[in-house]
């Protein structure tokens, strides 16, 4: 029983921790010229807080953490330079109106963190926001429709 609790417990405290298990921090000069690329062009007008290298079933794929006029937005990059997907924080009241329905319905008493715009390919296929409960941070991810969103 106690192995059967390791196996369970080791990957939440990944996922708790905001890091995946192949996560690494890495530096602008070591990543592929067209990635870096690709980090400039995303990064103009931000400040870059962080660069990171994750590999996700067997691909590799880059992280940029930005900060663009206080808020927070991630980009995601394959190992071609192209944008696999962004994730930028946005404010609750500019959110489609079922959409920041659905977010508060589940935040209930909960304060709402964080509420960030998951786009691919230029187009919102998501909401996810940061829910604080009793000292306690959950996450929600709803479609563009306010509908519930399953994870990716």
């Amino acid at each position: 029983m106690r192995t059967n609790i390791f196996y369970v417990a080791l990957p939440a405290l990944f996922v708790a921790g905001g890091v995946s298990a192949a996560e690494k921090r890495v530096k602008m000069e070591s990543l592929p010229p067209a990635v870096q690329k690709t980090v400039q062009e995303q990064s103009k007008g931000a400040t870059i807080r962080g660069l990171s290298q994750e590999i996700e079933d067997g691909k590799t794929f880059y992280e940029a953490e930005l900060k663009i006029n206080g808020r927070g937005k991630d980009v995601l990059i394959d190992s071609t330079g192209s944008v696999v997907e962004i994730e930028e924080e946005v404010a609750l009241d500019s959110l489609p109106a079922a959409v920041k329905e659905a977010i508060q319905k589940h935040a209930a008493k909960g304060r709402i963190k964080l509420v960030e715009a998951v786009s691919k390919n230029g187009s919102v296929i998501a909401y996810e926001a940061k829910i604080k409960t009793a000292g306690k941070t959950s996450e929600v991810r709803v479609n563009p429709d306010g509908s519930p969103a399953k994870e990716p």
